[in-house]
C-alpha cells in the first residue's frame, strides 16, 4: 500500500505574535511531513481489513492520497461556518471525497484513490494539549486519526459509536508509539 500525503502548513505563514500572543513559541510542525506519511500509511494498513459497517473498505494493493492542512483558528472557523454552519473554531474538520459504497472502476486503478482533506487548527490543538496534559504532537496525532476515520466513513452520532471511534483512535496512536488518554 502506498500513501501520498500533502501537508500544507498555513499556520506558520499566518502567525503574528502581535495578533496571536498565545501562539508565541508554538511550532505547527511538531510533526514532520515524513512522520505524517509514516503514521497515515501505518494507520491505513491497520484499517485495511476494516468491516464494511465501520467505514470504507480499504484494499492493501491500492494507493491512497489525502491532504492535511495545518491552520489557525480564524481559517478553521471560516470553514466550520461555511460547511457546518457553526461560526466558531473547532479542532479538526474532515472533507471526505468518497462515499462508503464507492463504485470500483478499472479506469482509476492506476492512480491513487483520493480520500479527502483533513484540516487541523494548531491553536485549538495546542489549547487542548495543555488542558489534557500532553504534547502538541500527541494532540495532532489524535486529531489526524479522528479526521482519517471520518474520511473512511466513520461517524459518531451517538455515544456508542463515539466510544468505538475514540477506542479506534487510541489504538491508532498506540500503533505508532504514542500513548496518552485523550478525548
Amino acid at each position: 500500500m502506498q500513501v501520498e500525503i500533502s501537508v500544507q502548513d498555513r499556520f506558520q505563514n499566518r502567525v503574528d505574535p502581535g495578533t496571536h500572543p498565545q501562539s508565541e513559541g508554538l511550532e505547527s510542525m511538531a510533526v514532520s511531513s515524513e512522520t505524517w506519511e509514516i503514521w497515515f500509511r501505518h494507520w491505513l494498513e491497520i484499517l485495511s481489513p476494516t468491516d464494511a459497517e465501520d467505514g470504507l473498505p480499504l484494499h492493501p494493493e491500492e494507493n491512497y492520497e489525502l491532504s492535511l492542512r495545518l491552520t489557525d483558528d480564524r481559517e478553521i472557523q471560516a470553514l466550520n461556518n461555511q460547511y457546518r454552519h457553526k461560526n466558531q473554531p473547532t479542532d479538526v474538520l474532515a472533507f471526505a471525497t468518497l462515499e462508503v459504497d464507492y463504485p470500483q472502476s478499472l479506469e482509476f486503478e492506476e492512480s491513487p484513490l483520493y480520500l479527502g482533506d483533513i484540516v487541523i487548527s494548531i491553536e485549538t490543538a495546542q489549547q487542548q494539549a495543555i488542558q489534557q496534559g500532553h504534547s502538541l504532537q500527541i494532540e495532532l496525532a489524535w486529531l489526524a486519526a479522528h479526521g482519517l476515520l471520518h474520511l473512511l466513513g466513520w461517524d459518531h452520532p451517538d455515544d456508542e459509536l463515539l466510544s468505538r471511534m475514540l477506542d479506534q483512535q487510541q489504538s491508532l496512536l498506540q500503533s505508532v508509539g504514542l500513548s496518552a488518554q485523550v478525548g
